[in-house]
């Protein structure tokens, strides 16, 4: 079962949009794409993620404390557990899991969407997706797992009617490239 817990702490984020409903929905269906379809179905453990929706200037502050990089991102995810550990964590029947949190921050976002030409709201989503899955142990420091990460993402925000935010296969620039 999942707890998703969506709080607005900075930042003018649109009131009108149901972050909470999208935050569910991106975990949902990321959680259902990488192979962990039991957690979404609402049997057995509850899965955790706190979605944290801020504004640059706290995620530029997390950013620099947590990664030594004194600059704003578009997402931060902290995980609770290591890679190698999380199967056998999520696989103890009756085990309450918080995997982990995830920062947005509403200016650099805004800005990204725009320049993009697509809604926010698409790309919170695709952030949160991302997100979702640096939870789950995947990362894209290397170019084949940067390719792999890109493919599930465009996959699970296909399957949302979510455009490919990397540009499709119409000779947009290789996953290492694009990092």
């Amino acid at each position: 079962m999942l707890d998703i817990d969506c709080d607005i702490v900075g930042g003018d984020w649109d009131e009108t949009v149901d972050w909470q409903a999208l935050a569910t929905g991106a975990v949902a269906a990321t959680l259902r794409n990488a192979g962990f379809e039991a957690l979404v179905a609402g049997e057995g453990d509850l899965v955790e993620v706190a979605v944290r929706l801020t504004d640059d200037s706290e995620i530029q502050q997390l950013n620099r404390d947590f990664r030594a990089i004194d600059k704003p991102t578009n997402v931060l995810s902290f995980p609770m557990h290591e890679p190698e550990a999380l199967a056998d964590i999520l696989g103890h029947e009756g085990m309450d899991v918080l995997l982990g949190d995830i920062a947005i921050a509403l200016e650099t976002v805004t800005r990204e969407a725009a320049d993009k030409g697509i809604p926010i709201t698409h790309h919170v989503t695709h952030l949160v997706v991302h997100g979702t899955l640096h939870l789950l142990g995947m990362d894209h420091l290397e170019d084949e797992e940067a390719i792999a990460m890109e493919a599930l993402e465009t996959r699970i925000l296909a399957g949302m009617g979510i455009a490919d935010p990397y540009g499709g296969p119409d000779g947009a620039a290789p996953a290492a490239d694009r990092r």
